[in-house]
């Protein structure tokens, strides 16, 4: 997934090298920053700011139709949960995890008014998206433990044929809602929440029920049934659960979400600038597009 990112910033330079100057579908560059945060079996409520962390997007904005932009970019952040934050009924199962993400996205923007008529608009954004995921968590040594290998429901086991490993590059869909404002001819600012829709319920590592104790060690060691449940590193906590009780809720898959602000740079204000940097000409780009009053 490193390797994508690295080619999208590679595509968006030779964009840069090569604009053209066609007013109304020169591309942008755009950056998009705020946080990053996710839903499901250890945060089951959406939309909060609980334990959100700050993520970053860079991506290509090309006009298509006066209402219509297609978008390309790549995203990084990082969620994390834990049940001593969540419902009461669940803090008991102590359970954690933390997971880096990095994606590739591309969809198509909508506006309702022509923004260089308006100056201003509301606009949604629809598309799909691949994500890289991990999800690791920290034991009672403080040791950095990644989860998936552990098989913590079965996963891969003999015993339970119908649990498959989950993988971890998947696909998700997106949809987003945001207003947009057009500072000049050659910048856009905005705010934007963005959804996820994933197709996983293994963001956190939760998603079924428990499986045999005997049998997680015998296949998975000591850790694995450690850290499957840890209602036992908790005063007067329980001993792990019977096999087929319930961990989390399958039927419910997980979520991540962005909020935050963004703003886009056309590609020929940004190549003049960056030309006019090394030149020593300062904003001669403003200078050859506006007359002096003097």
């Amino acid at each position: 997934m490193k390797h994508l990112l690295l080619t999208l910033v590679l595509f968006l330079s030779t964009i840069l090298a090569n604009a053209q100057d066609d007013f109304s579908y020169v591309p942008s560059v755009g950056v998009y920053t705020g946080i990053i945060n996710y839903e499901g079996d250890l945060k089951p409520n959406s939309f909060t700011f609980q334990h959100s962390n700050f993520f970053f997007s860079l991506y290509l904005h090309q006009p298509i139709l006066p209402h219509i932009v297609w978008r390309l970019g790549g995203s990084i952040g990082k969620l994390e949960a834990a049940d001593r934050y969540n419902r009461d009924y669940l803090k008991s199962r102590n359970l954690s995890f933390y997971t880096n993400i990095q994606e590739l996205y591309s969809g198509f923007e909508l506006s309702l008014f022509d923004i260089d008529n308006k100056r201003i608009t509301p606009y949604v954004f629809v598309g799909g998206a691949m994500f890289h995921f991990n999800p690791y968590t920290y034991d009672k040594n403080g040791k950095k433990v990644y989860l998936q290998p552990l098989s913590t429901e079965g996963q891969g086991l003999a015993d339970y044929p119908n649990r498959k490993p989950y993988q971890l590059t998947q696909f998700a869909l997106t949809w987003a809602g945001g207003i947009k404002y057009k500072v000049n001819d050659y910048i856009n600012v905005g705010v934007e929440l963005n959804q996820r829709k994933t197709f996983t319920d293994y963001l956190d590592d939760v998603s079924s029920s428990y499986v045999d104790y005997n049998k997680l060690l015998q296949t998975k060691g000591a850790k694995a049934v450690e850290l499957a449940y840890r209602g036992d590193e908790l005063p007067n906590g329980s001993s792990y659960p019977h096999d087929g009780e319930q961990r989390g809720t399958p039927n419910e898959k997980d979520w991540y979400y962005f909020l935050g602000v963004h703003a886009t740079f056309r590609v020929d204000f940004i190549k003049s600038s960056i030309e006019n940097l090394f030149s020593g000409s300062g904003s001669a780009y403003y200078n050859k597009r506006c007359p002096s009053n003097f």
